[in-house]
């Protein structure tokens, strides 16, 4: 599966010039971790919940009067350009879910942008990989079956089980049109193909050894 099959499309950006103050605004009321940055449609950073809060909230003088606390009197910038980073980590919208989702483990990120050929086409985070792992069996099954049986062409020769994410594939009726290797090894690959899937089964057991009539009998 590819990140274009998950991402949201439709996000919300600022610009280099943006109030850093509206930026810490967007994120508390929509609730995102982060905001990317975007110039003439071009990513140039990113701008994240700790820039915003970094050097803004100043220290109460009455809960602090005793210690010896040292003060700046350089204000924090006021846009966004000031505060953000610009070194971001972006995935292409052609990857796989599964790269990006190890990235984002690995690195505790909460999103990452997508971009192609330098432009912002979307943002996946975690809660987008989530909702995929967390589509219904039903859902699941549906598309694993439609893939098996345009892949196979058999029509109504297999049953295809879905509990938890973890998908069983078995065959019915009639036989392979290639080896039982080959086609077990492609049932596989499609079925980890489908949106949900967090593992594929097909029992060696499953293919059937029907034979057409013998002629001398």
């Amino acid at each position: 599966m590819q990140v274009r099959d998950v991402m949201t499309r439709e996000v919300v950006t600022v610009g280099p010039a943006t109030s850093a103050k509206y930026a810490g605004e967007v994120m508390a009321e929509r609730g995102f971790a982060a905001l990317p940055v975007v110039d003439d449609d071009r990513l140039v950073g990113i701008v994240a919940e700790a820039d915003v809060l970094r050097d803004r909230m100043p220290a109460d003088p009455r809960l602090h009067a005793r210690r010896d606390r040292p003060t700046s009197d350089t204000p924090p910038s006021l846009l966004v350009r000031g505060v953000m980073t610009a070194g971001v980590r972006t995935v292409e919208a052609t990857d796989d879910v599964a790269d990006v989702a190890r990235l984002l483990v690995d690195d505790r990120l909460r999103s990452v942008p997508v971009v192609e050929h330098g432009r912002l086409v979307g943002i996946v985070s975690r809660r987008d990989l989530l909702r995929t792992v967390g589509r219904p069996d039903d859902e699941i099954r549906a598309d694993v079956l439609r893939l098996v049986e345009g892949y196979t062409g058999d029509l109504g020769a297999w049953d295809v089980a879905v509990t938890e994410g973890m998908a069983t594939i078995r065959r019915a009726r009639g036989v392979p049109q290639i080896s039982a290797e080959i086609e077990e090894r492609a049932l596989r690959e499609l079925a980890s193909t489908v949106g949900g899937v967090v593992g594929v089964r097909v029992p060696t057991d499953s293919v059937s050894v029907e034979r057409p009539p013998d002629a001398s009998a």
